[in-house]
């Protein structure tokens, strides 16, 4: 573990109010005492821990003043990273904030790297692995239900499930160790075939819960990809607009209009859709249109959720029923649209090619219909009745899997007690759940994998 000092702007570059430089390390307070200049002429050094300073930041080069600041100081092991830490809250710019960068690392700092902060709050003990990943997820949380699934996995909710069956393992494996080591230990109890039973299937059930919230969870973190397909004119891209609440896309009567994919994210009812308005799907001779036809075939094949858009004022066509082909087996919502119009449109037919999907009537010319397809949308993945403040949701895809491979070796400690294998054998397995779950928290977790998930962060984090 390094121990040097290190310094980023935490706050996004461009212009703004304020921007933030911190500092962590063991040096952080005395290499910004070597350029903050207090107006009363008190060193940081000397001032109480988790106070804030007005004063100037100095270049003692030159006895240049660079910035106006207010200097937080916040001495260890009472802060993010448990070592010192100092933020320097100046001007927001990029000549100014930058200037004042500079300043500190020619004063002794080492640039951070991307997630560094958050690594040494790991390395320090102040976070496990999960919570470190939760600070991401909260920065990139796109919907409240979203944030309250990161918040809670800060606070530790997926941490301290996971340490709990991890201990529930840990007593098994070394009840059976204390039988193989000292079998001429009459006071404790052998482990038996039954008792190891109860355990696992306990443990199993555990794991079920979490994996039947993934999917949701995953939802959350990333976003549902969501596509929008129809024939040309209508009205994908007035769907588009009409959840983005500005227009995006170009919405005219001339059929093809769209000739490209275009994505926007939008909160629907706190399921946040990456939604992908497509070229409309036809046979067309114009080269640049058939470009967007096949663009638009292949983000089909890769979506979450089909909308798939009809036209109440146009008989139901060939094309139409191929695109209901097209989407068989996919989570589908048919949306009839321009019901201020004369209806042409074959109802009944829909209904037969919809089969088990729900049917959403709109008219987004007068606004018509888009709570229905909001509550839809959210009913399909959410049902109305799961929040995210009740349960502890799995949302990361790397605890997905560590999850399903320790629900996989629990399976094979079940199997192998009802075939009659001995303890010691099943024990492997069992200790190799307990190192998968270990994974998800950082107790057993290589360094490659260490700095390949905090590179992922933003500089300054």
């Amino acid at each position: 573990m390094e121990l040097d000092t290190i310094t980023a702007i935490s706050t996004p570059m461009g212009e703004g109010a304020i921007a933030i430089v911190r500092l962590s390390g063991d040096d952080a307070i005395m290499i910004a005492d070597k350029v903050f200049r207090g107006v009363n002429g008190k060193r940081l050094k000397d001032v109480p821990s988790h106070t804030i300073h007005y004063g100037h930041i100095v270049d003692s080069r030159t006895d240049e003043v660079i910035e106006e600041v207010m200097v937080s100081v916040m001495r260890a092991p009472k802060t993010f990273t448990r070592e010192n830490v100092v933020e320097i809250n100046c001007h927001g710019g990029l000549v100014s904030v930058n200037r004042v960068l500079q300043l500190i690392l020619y004063s002794g700092a080492r640039l951070a790297e991307p997630g560094e902060f958050t690594k040494r709050a790991f390395l320090n003990g102040r976070i496990d692995l999960s919570q470190a990943e939760a600070v991401m997820d909260l920065i990139r949380a796109k919907t409240d239900r979203a944030m309250n699934v990161a918040i809670g996995q800060m606070e530790g909710r997926l941490s301290k499930l996971i340490k709990k069956l991890r201990q529930e393992i840990l007593e098994v494996v070394a009840h059976v160790e204390v039988n193989i080591d000292y079998p001429e230990y009459d006071d404790v109890e052998e482990m038996t075939h039954k008792m190891l039973k109860e355990k696992a299937h306990y443990i199993r059930d555990e794991l079920k819960k979490l994996l039947q919230t993934s999917h949701q969870g995953k939802i959350l973190r990333e976003g549902l990809s969501t596509v929008i397909i129809g024939r040309p004119n209508v009205g994908k891209s007035s769907l588009l607009n009409s959840f983005v609440q500005e227009n995006k896309a170009i919405v005219t009567d001339i059929p093809g209009t769209t000739r490209d994919v275009i994505e926007e994210y939008v909160n629907v009812r706190g399921v946040p859709l990456r939604l992908v308005d497509t070229a409309g799907i036809r046979e067309t001779e114009d080269i640049v249109e058939r470009i967007g036809v096949e663009r638009s075939r292949k983000v089909l094949k890769e979506a979450d959720l089909i909308l798939l858009v009809l036209n109440f004022a146009d008989e139901l066509t060939k094309e139409d029923e191929q695109l209901f082909e097209a989407v068989q087996g996919m989570d589908v919502i048919v949306i009839i649209n321009k019901t201020d119009l004369e209806q042409k449109i074959d109802m009944e037919k829909v209904k037969e090619l919809a089969k088990d999907h729900r049917i959403v009537t709109t008219s987004l010319l007068e606004d018509k219909g888009v709570d229905e397809l909001e509550e839809a949308i959210a009913a399909m993945y959410f049902q109305g009745s799961i929040e995210a403040q009740d349960m502890t949701y799995v949302s990361n895809s790397r605890h997905i899997a560590l999850i399903s491979q320790a629900l996989q070796a629990i399976e094979d400690v079940i199997n192998g007690i009802e075939i009659g294998t001995p303890i010691d054998i099943i024990q492997i397995d069992l200790t190799r759940t307990w190192d998968l779950l270990g994974e998800i928290i950082g107790d057993s977790v290589q360094d490659g994998l260490i700095n390949q998930l905090f590179s992922q962060f933003c500089l300054g984090k």
